[in-house]
């Protein structure tokens, strides 16, 4: 999910509403409005196509004797999950980027930030992103930047963050349905592999929901890039938000794109894609509700997993101590369902039998990916 709003207040009942609007500026109203219209979409009970991939129980296959290694192999990370980003921009937005530093800080889980395009043009807002720093020194944080921006713009907004690799969004898909968006992306793979060349932390390229094919993953290998999120359908549906805001216009392209499962199987078999083998660190997010998520999507091929609307949703409407508790929680489950699956690390889930139904399954077998493959991975399966 890529945000970039203001943050949300909690009513009487404990439900976030959106904060009254201080926008100084068109692009901070638009963050005021992509907030309040994203949590109106918020529901982590809602299917999704995570469901569609179920593991095979293997009674006997259960570890826990040696504690779990939940370390990404993807820049280091010491978790196998991240905060994705959300915003920025506003006075209201510092208050919600200083409460998810003070949370990767105490978790010690990476963290990015919403789109800093608007520091380009409105240079105090800058410090609505620098608290993500202030408050997690020595954490790793991500900058984050359009695909229009230039090389000395997003060495610029490293610089800023003091930041630990730099992502850039692609959103052709939210472009299209925004009523004042962008209808040129012809410059988007040049901007990309200029700065690629001119920065010296890691570039990561992520969609903000309408995912990324094996192709586009291709492409972005390639192009040098050190990381890809998928970053698919089933999260924050932005073809919905821009059309909401254009009062119904371009509606059609509401749930535009691929989930990141399907993304996921698609591109997880690509060579030199993922960091367990050296390649191109393969990310994945968009409708991450629960640690179950975290782990199927790791199982597919992941290297990690990002999370947005539903840490957002915690924190807004529970406070920074809750979303702490939460993330702590949420690793001590992964831990605990990789003892389930007899597997002590993120390399021994891509080990695991898994069984693609329904519409995955369906995706997977147009794009000509087999995947009975999944279904007899493991030692229980060579029988």
């Amino acid at each position: 999910m890529q945000l970039d709003q203001e943050p949300v207040m909690s009513d009487a009942a404990g439900s976030p509403t959106a904060v009254s609007p201080t926008a100084v500026s068109p692009t901070a109203q638009r963050k005021d409005d992509h907030l309040r219209l994203a949590m109106e979409q918020h529901n982590a009970a809602s299917r999704r196509d995570y469901d569609e991939v179920r593991f095979v129980h293997h009674a006997l296959a259960g570890g826990g004797g040696v504690p779990a290694n939940l370390a990404s192999p993807a820049f280091g990370w010491s978790t196998p999950f991240y905060v994705n980003g959300m915003t920025g921009g506003s006075d209201q937005a510092e208050a919600i980027n200083r409460n998810l530093g003070i949370v990767a800080r105490e978790t010690g889980i990476p963290i990015a930030c919403g789109s800093m395009g608007i520091v380009l043009r409105e240079p105090e807002t800058a410090r609505s992103f620098r608290v993500l720093r202030e408050a997690n020194p020595d954490g790793f944080v991500m900058a984050n930047t359009n695909a229009n921006a230039s090389a000395a713009d997003a060495k610029h907004l490293v610089e800023v963050l003091e930041a630990n690799a730099l992502q850039i969004h692609i959103n052709a898909g939210q472009e299209t349905a925004m009523p004042e968006g962008d209808r040129d992306f012809s410059a988007w793979e040049a901007n990309i592999a200029a700065i690629v060349d001119a920065l010296e932390v890691p570039v990561i390229v992520k969609e903000v929901g309408q995912g990324l094919s094996r192709g586009t993953v291709a492409q972005l290998r390639d192009l040098g890039v050190a990381g890809v999120d998928v970053a698919g359908r089933g999260g924050t549906d932005f073809g919905a938000i821009e059309s909401a805001r254009g009062l119904g216009a371009r509606s059609y392209l509401a749930g535009w794109g691929q989930s990141a499962v399907s993304a996921l199987v698609e591109a997880s078999p690509l060579p030199g894609v993922g960091a367990l083998t050296g390649g191109v660190a393969l990310l994945a997010s968009g409708g991450v509700r629960h640690p179950l998520d975290v782990v199927r999507a790791l199982a597919l091929g992941a290297d990690a997993v990002g999370v947005a609307g539903q840490f957002l949703y915690v924190l807004t409407s529970q406070g920074p101590d809750a979303l702490v508790e939460l993330v702590q929680g949420w690793l001590e489950e992964v831990a605990h369902l990789m003892a389930l699956l007899g597997v002590h690390d993120v390399a021994g889930l891509r080990h695991t039998d898994l069984l693609l139904t329904g519409a995955v399954r369906e995706h997977a077998e147009l794009r000509g990916v087999d995947v009975t493959g999944y279904a007899r991975r493991s030692p229980f399966s060579q029988v």
